[in-house]
């Protein structure tokens, strides 16, 4: 395995108060939405207050439904006040374990926090009787290889000798085929039941892993930036508002199996679409000088971990930014336009509290994208590429 496949392994592996009266006015003003719904249901979610998590609490109260969250009650314990909260563990082996979840009866419950199949049996196999139906938010990591374009829910899935492991793997190679594993674990629990979304790189508000976010805030910052590949190059994405307005959907539909949950929905994008919508949201000076992947490679600038998002559309990534979502479309996915997703995405970036460092896990640092700029711009007349000529800038650059 190469290091740059290790590399974006591991950074793929890894999607208070003001947000509590954000959620309290969405509530107050549901009964449109509520009725929209047909009747409240009771849901479960299995997490809920880091990144998806609060997503699906808000589009389900705003759709007039009542939650119940379960955790441990460490990650951000103030937000949603309001709503029941039971205190346990994921591992039934630890402490109080699933125990506040039994005698209890639920519509349907979402899983946003499942890794170990061990674990994802345990909740799905106590749940069985108290639930309508198992949502599990997997990843587009579970499929065996992506060198196909268009891989759809029907093509295989990656196999690991020991299932019984739990750890991801010193190279992330196992990650994949753990959440195989928890899909499989829900669905023998709750056959016909179940609903496996699985997303690729969910992006927005509450990003805690901001790769995506890196884009926004760079160009914000203007200057010439280190553009990777070409302009045409595809990408695929999702808000974590659409993820969780399709979970809730779901649930409300009774829509089971797997759905690759991707987008955009309406036509495929690029990374020089996203760059360029930067651009139309924040304005200011910036300028891209598009570097190719060879180039990059030499100067081992890494894609995905130093620059977010992209990969080079070849080889055994061919088909990762070409995944086949036409199912979880024609389920009801729909996917918001580039510039709210940017907005929001530096709203979460200003927003965070000064002093704190922000939890960057993707982005070259500034003096070594001017570095390798300089390199770029210092080979021989005859050695240049001409990708940054070839680039179609779009009329508009409103995204």
């Amino acid at each position: 395995m190469t290091s740059n496949r290790r590399d974006f392994l591991k950074t793929a592996a890894a999607s208070g108060a003001g947000l509590w009266l954000a959620a309290q006015s969405a509530a107050s003003a549901t009964s449109k939405e509520a009725a929209a719904a047909g009747r409240p249901m009771k849901l479960l979610i299995l997490g809920g207050t880091r990144f998806l998590g609060p997503a699906v609490v808000e589009r389900a109260l705003d759709r007039g439904h009542s939650v119940t969250l379960f955790n441990r009650g460490k990650s951000n314990p103030q937000m949603f006040p309001e709503l029941e909260k039971l205190k346990g563990d994921r591992d039934p082996d630890k402490g109080a374990g699933l125990k506040a979840l039994r005698n209890r009866k639920w519509d349907a419950v979402v899983d946003t926090s499942g890794f170990f199949p061990r674990m994802v049996r345990a909740s799905s196999e106590l749940l069985a009787e108290s639930v309508g139906q198992y949502v599990f938010v997997s990843s587009l990591s579970v499929y065996a290889e992506t060198a196909k374009i268009g891989i759809d829910e029907t093509d295989p899935v990656a196999t690991m000798d020991d299932p019984t492991l739990e750890t991801f793997g010193d190279e992330f190679q196992y990650y994949g085929p753990l959440k195989a594993l928890c899909e499989q674990a829900a669905e023998a629990a709750m056959p016909g039941r179940a609903t496996s979304v699985r997303p690729g790189l969910i992006v927005g508000y509450r990003d805690s892993v901001p790769r995506f976010t890196y884009w926004p805030v760079r160009v914000e910052r203007g200057g010439e930036v280190l553009s990777p590949g070409t302009p045409d190059d595809p990408v695929q994405y999702i808000d974590v508002r659409d993820l969780a307005a399709f979970i809730v959907h779901a649930i409300e539909n009774k829509a089971t199996g797997v759905f690759n949950t991707n987008g955009p929905t309406e036509a495929a994008t690029s990374i020089g679409e996203v760059l360029h919508g930067c651009k139309a949201v924040t304005g200011g000076s910036a300028t891209f000088t598009w570097v190719d992947a060879e180039f990059l490679e030499k100067q081992e600038v890494q894609p995905w971990a130093h620059m977010p998002l992209w990969i080079p559309p070849t080889g055994e990534y061919a088909g990762f930014h070409r995944m086949n979502c036409g199912k979880a479309i024609a389920a009801g996915l729909t996917t918001r336009p580039l510039a709210e997703t940017v907005r929001e995405s530096l709203a979460w970036f200003h927003e965070w509290p000064e002093g704190e460092p922000f939890p960057w896990r993707g982005g070259i640092e500034p003096e070594r994208e001017r570095e390798v700029l300089a390199a770029w711009h210092a080979r021989g007349k005859e050695d240049k590429a001409p990708a940054a000529a070839k680039e179609k800038v779009p009329a508009s650059e409103a995204p």
